[in-house]
């Protein structure tokens, strides 16, 4: 295959071409499932497909690569080429994406000087390293090369963020260098001011939009007249975060009718066409004024849900690409099997002050720091010391914070601070020798704005009283990755803490979790991290892939933070999703 941009063209194989794209990230769906996605793409009336490559998947420590599994991007890659479909690679270095820390590693922070997303020398010398496996990775499927793959982003949505244009051209130099010899393109915002900031010579500029196709454009044919009209992200619905009160939605009349005008004037991709799932600890969080994380869902009311079922949206938007490719469409593939396995009770504890040592060693620390001082990227951290003298009503308080802390004495709750608080404080009771602990939760890295390098835990001083700082404390890293010596024992009274039950299934299928008799948390199935819930949602139950389980028992986890609702909890596995 040859693709090339001539004039304001996508030219394939000499032939004029509109790209019909959706958005699927490799990193979201499990393994099993990209090959239905795919035939459900192809169905839909689209021949191409893009995806985002998150950096802090395939480096999760400094040096060390992990391209296995649902990190195979190569494989994603050669199966969506073997269904039939192009290829539009984002490798960012940042992604957004509603990822943690919009794909970057949490590592970054803990080096001095470090200042991302510029010409920082520190930065450019990481990513330049991550660039170069990744791209070993994926060199050989550019279409070049024989391969599916036609296009890459550099950066991303540069224009929202900074105007560092040597950093740009470093990047876009670095990828030819590294041997990427197809098209490059940068995606921004629709203004005259995003697209002088975010675009280079030698990259195709395209927009992220949602709606209103001639406004959007306006900037851009002014500044780039004689390019392919692309809209990179035709946002097809928007992500959910925890407190908002409802699961966005756009209607299918309404989207279709931009898919409709967009295609009229030249190409898109749809953002998402499945949204797929915030795994584990991986969902990101926006941050201005207020923080405000996301949910573990990240079905995006997307023609594909979360679960990869069609929707009414993926049959209007089907009936409107029709009319712009020239052959019969494929049938479309029926939906995976799910189902609802009924109620279980959790009937085995393991107190969190019971199992604390279990789960970590103590750090010795004068002050509290924060959780990348230790060495720590995501899950929680707990810091504890032995109080001097009496405390009663007396005020605690936070400098900063990321971004939940629960307060204890002895084992006793005394107050809950959160980042949005107006104050970062409460107030405790207790006697010289009482211990105090305060637990902290990592919610989620900011992936877009500039607050993106607010660092986790106790991230500045820690004042008792009249502003006094309270030295020598123990502080216990609790990542939560490796739950395995956890001791369970019904006796314990504590409301923070794990509890477990077994799931015995007859035949396996997709099925989702509701955790009614439970407050805040994660879960967790056979080991592997579904994600975090929170009473508060709007997301109600939590989707579970099949691969996830097993005929036979399956144990399932739930940390509860804030205790659960009644003394002999029970979980329940439904056949559909509830998001709100």
């Amino acid at each position: 295959m040859k693709f090339e941009i001539i004039g304001n063209q996508f030219v394939k194989d000499g032939k004029e071409t509109k790209l019909i794209s959706g958005a699927v990230h490799y990193f979201r769906n499990m393994q099993g499932t990209w090959r239905d996605i795919f035939k459900k793409l192809v169905a839909l009336g689209c021949n191409c497909v893009e995806t985002y490559c998150a950096w802090n998947m395939h480096e999760k420590q400094v040096g060390v690569f992990d391209f296995e599994g649902n990190l195979d991007i190569a494989q994603f890659i050669k199966i969506a080429g073997e269904e039939g479909l192009m290829v539009i690679v984002r490798p960012g270095p940042y992604i957004c994406s509603e990822w943690e820390f919009g794909g970057l590693p949490w590592w970054l922070q803990t080096m001095e000087d470090m200042e991302i997303r510029c010409c920082n020398e520190t930065y450019v010398r990481h990513f330049e390293n991550y660039l170069k496996h990744l791209f070993d990775q994926i060199r050989p499927l550019l279409s070049t090369n024989g391969g599916p793959i036609i296009m890459l982003q550099c950066e991303n949505e540069y224009g929202y963020y900074g105007d560092d244009k040597v950093y740009l051209n470093k990047l876009r130099d670095m990828y030819r260098d590294l041997g990427i010899d197809v098209p490059l393109f940068t995606s921004d915002g629709t203004s005259e001011n995003n697209l002088l900031d975010g675009t280079i010579d030698g990259c195709l500029a395209t927009l992220n939009f949602g709606s209103r196709v001639e406004e959007n454009f306006r900037a851009h044919d002014k500044l780039f007249p004689n390019s392919p009209k692309m809209c990179m992200e035709m946002w097809c619905g928007w992500f959910d975060d925890w407190g908002c009160g409802f699961h966005h939605k756009t209607s299918a009349e309404d989207y279709c009718k931009v898919a409709d005008d967009m295609l009229k004037k030249g190409s898109f991709n749809m953002y998402m066409f499945i949204g797929g799932t915030n795994f584990g600890f991986t969902s990101g969080a926006n941050h201005y004024e207020k923080y405000r994380p996301d949910v573990t869902s990240y079905d995006y009311d997307a023609p594909l849900s979360e679960c990869g079922d069609t929707t009414e949206k993926y049959f209007a938007l089907r009936e409107v690409i029709k009319k712009y490719v020239d052959k019969e469409l494929p049938p479309v593939p029926a939906n995976r099997e799910k189902r609802g396995y009924g109620k279980i009770t959790l009937t085995e504890r393991g107190g969190f002050f019971d199992n604390l040592n279990n789960l970590s060693s103590p750090i010795f620390s004068n002050v509290p720091k924060c959780m990348e001082h230790y060495g720590q990227g995501y899950g929680y951290i707990a810091y504890t010391t032995t109080l001097n003298r009496e405390y009663k009503d007396t005020p605690l308080r936070f400098q900063d914070l990321g971004d939940r802390a629960q307060i204890y004495v002895n084992r006793t709750l005394q107050g809950i601070v959160y980042v949005n608080d107006d104050e970062l404080k409460t107030t405790i009771n207790a006697k010289a020798g009482d211990t105090l602990t305060i637990l902290v939760e990592n919610m989620g890295r900011a992936n877009f704005g500039p607050k993106m390098m607010r660092k986790k835990g106790i991230a500045g001083r820690l004042l008792l009283g009249d502003n006094i700082i309270h030295f020598n404390w123990q502080v216990y890293p609790l990542p939560m990755d490796n739950l395995d010596k956890v001791v369970y024992g019904n006796n314990t009274t504590e409301p923070t803490g794990f509890y477990k039950g077994i799931l015995v299934v007859d035949k396996v299928a997709d099925t989702f979790i509701r955790l009614d008799d439970f407050t805040k948390g994660f879960i967790l199935v056979n080991g592997f991290n579904i994600g975090r819930y929170w009473e508060i949602g709007p997301q109600k139950n939590y989707y579970i892939p099949s691969c996830l389980l097993k005929e036979g028992e399956n144990e399932i986890v739930v940390f509860e933070s804030d205790g659960a609702k009644k003394e002999n909890p029970t979980v329940e596995f439904l056949d559909k999703p509830d998001l709100g």
